[in-house]
Formats: C-alpha cells, structure tokens, sequence
C-alpha cells in the first residue's frame, strides 16, 4: 500500500449548527490521480483550539460545548503537506487512519476516560510493583537486615551502586527489545522473571548473593519506565501524557506508602517458623508482584486497534469508532507516531543517528543532576530513624508522610508546569525547596537534637516536588521522532541512575551519623543544579529564536519547498520548537 487517499464517504457529517460554530478548513478538495497517487482531503469543519482563550495558567480552561466538534486542526488539513505526513504502510494502525474523521468532545472525554481505566489503571499497578520490589531492601534494613547478613553500611551502598548500575545499563537494550517484541510482550515477561529473583531474596545467606540478586534485578527492572512511557504514548496525546505520567509517577510514591503498611504487617512475622521478618518480606511481595506480571498479559493489548482476542475478548475493548477517534487523534498530535510499526526494530544506524541528537543533551544532564540533593537522605532514611531512636515498626510507618507530601507536591507542580509551559523553572523550585533543610542537616547536631525535629526537617526535604514525570514527558516532547523518542527516555533515565550511582557513595561510614561533610556536598549540588536549569532554559530559547528569524523570513513557497525537500529530521527540522 503505497499511498493513503482519504475522502467523505465514511466520515459523519456535522450538524449546521455545529458547522456555523467551528473554523472552516482551507484545504481544497482534490481528486486522485492514478498515475501519481496523491492525499485527497474533504474541507471539512475544524474545533477550536481548546487553548486559545487560556492567556494566563490560573485561568479556567474554557467551556466547550460538547456536541461541538473536538478535532484539532493539524498538517493533515492542508492537502500539499499532508503528503508528506502520512503514515507508513505496515504501520498497524493504518486501517483506522483516516484524516476526514470528525468527533465531538463528549465522545473525546468518554474515550480518554476509557482509556484511563482499561489502559492507564493497570500501568500504575506495574509501576506499583516495580516500586515494591524495587523500595523494600529499606524496610528490610528497618529489621536488622545488614547484621543478620553480616554487612556494613558500605555495603549496603555497594549494594544500591551495583542495584543502579545494572539498571542503567539495562535501560537502553531493555528499551530496544522492547520496541523489537512490542512492550505489550516484553514488559510482563520483565515483571515475572524479576519478580522470581525479588521473591529468591527469601534465601539471601551473605554479601555474594546480596550482590548477586541487586544486580538481577537491576537488570531485569532497568528499563521498564521508558518502556512504559512509550507504551502509553500510543494512547494519548502529547497534553495529556505528562499529567498521567504526575499521576503515574504518584502511584510510585502511593507504592511505597502501600509497602510501608505491608512492611508493618509482614515483619511482625519475624520469628514465625523460625523464619526472619525481613524474609518473610521479599518472598510475599515477591509473590505478589509476580501475580501482576502474569496479568498483564491481559491487560496490555499490542496496541489501540489490537485489543481483541484472548481474555479481552472477541470484540475487544475499543469500537471501530473508538479506534478511529484514538488514531487519529494521536496523528493530529503527532504524526511521527506513523512513522513506526509497533514491532519495527531501531537498527544501529538508526540507534546513533538518535544518540547524536545533541538537542537532548541539555535534559540528560538535568536528569543526572536533580535528584543527587535528595538521594542520601532517601536512602538512608530507615537507618537514620533507626539511629534516632525509633525502632522498627514505628520507622515503616514514619516514612508514610515524606511520600504523601512528595505525592500531593508532585501532582501539583505537574500541573502547574503543564499551565505554566516553563518547563525548566518548575525544575528549579524543587531545588530551591531542597537548600533550606540540607543546610539545617549540615548545621544542626542531630545526635543530640530533638529527634522528632530531625524527623520533620528529613521528611520535608524528601517531600519536594519533583519535576521527573515533567523531565520524561520533556524529553519525550523535544524527540520529535518514534525512534528518538524510544532512546531518548532510555537515556534520559540512564542519566538518573548514573546520577543515583553517583549519590549513592556521598553518605560514608567514615562521616557518620552526621554526615556533614556529605551534606555540604549536597547543598553545593543544589545550588549548582538551579544554574543547570536556567543554562537549559536559555539553550533551548535562543535555538527557537534563531528558528524563528529563519522561518520568518522566508515566503510561503521556500517554506513549502524546505518541507517538500528536506532532508532535517525529528528536532533538527527547522519547522520544530523545543518545549523548554
């Protein structure tokens, strides 16, 4: 199939009272040729821009009617650049490809609310379970863990460097047999096999196999988040994705919270059979996320037009209508997302031609930075309120309110980033909420302070709002391509675990319990970090300007020829401006 041709013949007709309300298309019709095959576009009537009465970001979005036509203008509406646009011939979707398709916001909203509970729901019970297996080596410490297997302090952050060593090395190839497979295979094949080796922890004996089961599962776990990022990127638009990615991110936090309960459960079993708490701990969460895994062959279709068959059914989960809407819908918002089949292996040339993609850099190096100020006192905070003085049951539940505050400033901050559209400066509040308390860390005596001030300076610190679910969306949004999109998540991600190796040996046994010296550390980190953020900022504005002036000064023909002829591709294209 080499060239689509798309016309009225199966596209619902609007009312005249919905016509009259809704921007007229300039696209003129066309008619096919045979000899030289060519996109026909129907003038059909446009909604309106959901944004354009929104001046400031405390406005309120505007009221639409909902019977009013919901599809946004996009390249497809211009007959001469929708040629250019259109999507591959093996791409899956292609059935349901068809640009004349009109919808209405009612039907939008009770689609996308669809979407949430038979697609996003279950994402966020991954996340859950990943989140469990991956946070509950701190609970285990809360239970003499490192004394029962003989191990200091360094080598439990030997143990978190080896754990994110092999995650970050995990996250590209993960992300390219992914793409290879399709995720709706290759995640839940990584949900149960590292669910086996969370669950053998059961029988740790020493430092080997402690070393040995970080660095599998780092292994097995590496990967899954941009995995997941690209899988829900097949559903939503490139406005709606970050906030699910906020609430997403949340549900990470509500995972922890969750863990901390069952770890108040679980490790009152300690003793029982003769068995330690900790143990009991790793082989029933274990159990339990490998359950997830198993049902997400179920829940994760190969892709919006493939949910029927197997345990979904016949029919499957979307209409003929639903798929059309979904489809396109997502190409008016991004028509990259044509460019890919969901099981097109990324080449090598193709893997280089994404890493040299220097536009991204910026935000790989934000992502290596940002959390460094709060990664020791995260990982150390179940031995630091052990050292405090709480005992164990009292410090599974004293870690509850550090990720409620982090959860509720998360989402909040998401949407204020997403109103606000300055990226880079919501990145700067988390850092400028970090410096006060790691400068009371490093000032105060906490062996001798009031312990339960300690406690309150600890958990606001790691209740800042973090800007990672914007940082993914962002790298996500500046890609511009199917191909870099994949890699750059990877390598976005792999720059956070680089940075977590990196803030996993600042806290040392030799600076203990004060760690003063790793705090001053930190404070200088912090402080550079908010630097980091404005230099992208500015990076990121002065090659838009300088798009811009080029852009401008060219007539409508040499725009229309650079399209026709260029060979720029993803964020190099003169015609694309980075989010920033």
């Amino acid at each position: 199939m080499g060239t689509v041709v798309w016309t009225l013949k199966n596209a619902e007709t609007p009312s005249k009272t919905e016509a009259n309300s809704l921007n007229e298309s300039d696209s003129k019709i066309n008619e096919k040729d045979e000899k030289s095959p060519r996109v026909v576009v129907e003038p059909l009537p446009l909604g309106e821009s959901i944004q354009v009465n929104k001046k400031y970001w405390w406005s309120r979005s505007p009221h639409v009617d909902l019977d009013a036509i919901a599809t946004q203008r996009s390249v497809y509406d211009d007959p001469e650049v929708a040629k250019l646009y259109q999507p591959r011939a093996d791409w899956e979707n292609l059935h349901r490809f068809d640009p004349s398709a009109r919808w209405t916001w009612r039907e939008e909203k009770a689609l996308v609310r669809k979407i949430d509970i038979r697609i996003f729901l279950f994402a966020c019970l991954a996340f859950m379970s990943l989140e469990i297996d991956r946070a509950n080596i701190s609970q285990a410490v809360s239970d003499n863990f490192l004394k029962d297997l003989k191990l200091t302090t360094n080598d439990f952050n030997l143990g978190n460097t080896v754990f994110t060593a092999s995650f970050m090395c995990a996250e590209l190839p993960s992300q390219l047999v992914s793409k290879w497979m399709g995720p709706d295979r290759w995640i839940p094949m990584q949900m149960i096999l590292w669910s086996i080796v969370a669950a053998s922890q059961f029988k740790l004996s020493g430092r080997a196999s402690f070393l040995t089961t970080r660095a599998l599962l780092g292994i097995l776990q590496g990967g899954f988040i941009p995995d997941m990022n690209l899988y829900l990127s097949y559903f939503y638009t490139s406005a709606e994705l970050p906030i699910r990615l906020s609430c997403w991110w949340a549900s990470m936090t509500s995972a922890i919270i969750i863990g901390a309960f069952m770890a108040f459960g679980i490790l009152h079993l300690d003793g029982s059979h003769g068995i330690d708490g900790w143990r009991w701990l790793f082989l029933i969460e274990g159990v339990f996320t490998a359950l997830v895994g198993i049902s997400a062959y179920w829940f994760m279709p190969a892709s919006p037009t493939q949910t029927a068959g197997g345990l979904r059914g016949k029919k499957g989960w979307f209409t003929e209508r639903e798929e059309t809407i979904i489809i396109n819908r997502a190409l008016r918002d991004d028509p990259s997302k044509g460019t890919m089949h969901n099981r097109q292996p990324i080449t090598p040339k193709l893997l280089w031609k994404s890493l040299q993609d220097y536009h991204l850099w910026p935000i790989y190096a934000i992502g290596f930075c940002f959390q460094m100020p709060m990664g020791p006192p995260n990982q150390y905070l179940t031995l630091s309120l052990k050292g405090l003085g709480f005992d164990t049951f009292q410090t599974n539940l004293l870690v509850i309110p550090s990720q409620v505050i982090s959860m509720i400033n998360l989402l909040v901050f998401t949407q204020f980033a997403g109103l606000t559209k300055r990226l880079a400066f919501n990145g700067i509040i988390g850092q400028v909420w970090a410096l006060p308390f790691l400068i009371a860390l490093h000032t105060i005596n906490t062996s001798t302070t009031n312990k339960w001030i300690v406690f309150a300076i600890v958990t606001l610190l790691l209740g800042y709002p973090s800007n990672h679910s914007v940082q993914v969306g962002w790298a996500s949004r500046n890609a511009n391509t199917v191909r870099t999109r994949t890699v750059s998540t990877a390598m976005y991600n792999m720059c956070c675990q680089a940075g977590s190796i990196v803030y996993s040996n600042i806290y040392r046994a030799d600076d203990a319990p004060r760690y003063r010296r790793g705090n001053k550390d930190l404070i200088g980190i912090a402080a550079g970090n908010i630097g980091l953020y404005l230099l992208v900022n500015f990076y990121y504005d002065w090659v838009n300007n300088r798009r811009d002036k080029i852009w401008d000064s060219w007539t409508a023909e040499e725009r229309e020829h650079y399209l026709k002829t260029t060979k720029d591709e993803g964020s190099n294209r003169l015609d694309f401006r980075f989010a920033r």
